[in-house]
């Protein structure tokens, strides 16, 4: 089953990328512009110049996955933050078309590891 869980980490390319990229072009954005490691586990999302479409870029054991959504209308609202770093509920919201702009974020417990 694939799936996007949670338990990763998600990291948004705030500049716009052309939609044609595929799977090696992507990871070498990840690789050479994000300075991350394509091949850890981490879900890398990019968004299109227009806003309507998204790609999510993940390894999984033995490749990569390429995860695609085009919007019939409407845009994709990028979020504010400026590192780039989203949560799984950020993600799912984004991807839903959910517009929420955190101004205080609440103490949670976090288990470290």
């Amino acid at each position: 089953m694939f799936a996007v869980t949670a338990s990763q980490r998600f990291f948004l390319y705030l500049q716009p990328v052309d939609m044609r990229k595929s799977f090696d072009a992507l990871s070498g954005i990840v690789t050479g512009a994000m300075g991350k490691d394509a091949l850890s586990g981490d879900v890398y999302i990019f968004i299109g110049k227009s806003r309507d479409k998204i790609k999510l870029l993940v390894w999984e054991k033995g490749g990569f996955v390429l995860y695609y959504k085009r919007l019939e209308s409407g845009t994709f609202h990028l979020p504010k933050r400026q590192d780039g770093s989203l949560s799984y509920s950020e993600l799912c919201l984004l991807i839903e078309g959910v517009e929420v702009e955190v101004t205080h974020r609440r103490k949670r417990y976090v288990r470290v590891q």
